[in-house]
């Protein structure tokens, strides 16, 4: 079942040899911080591209605003397709 609440997704970009693994540090460290901060149902992943791997974050548009100030991302994105 969709939720209700809007979701938000947030990118950050890695590149170089140690992309992959530097991604998945890094998402490491979000869980922490959502840890922290009381942020749940949140998920995320890596995308590997030709020259970058995208890191991932999809939250509620409530915890967002948390994650973005804090965390600084590239870029950010409204899920339209709310399924999960």
């Amino acid at each position: 079942m969709a939720s209700s609440m809007p979701r938000i997704r947030l990118h950050w970009d890695f590149f170089g040899p140690d992309a992959p693994t530097t991604a998945a540090h890094f998402l490491k460290h979000v869980d922490e911080f959502c840890a922290r901060e009381g942020i749940c149902g949140h998920r995320h992943w890596t995308t590997a591209l030709p020259v970058r791997v995208v890191a991932t974050v999809e939250c509620s548009e409530i915890d967002y605003r948390t994650l973005r100030d804090a965390l600084r991302p590239k870029r950010g994105e409204k899920v339209l397709d709310q399924r999960m």
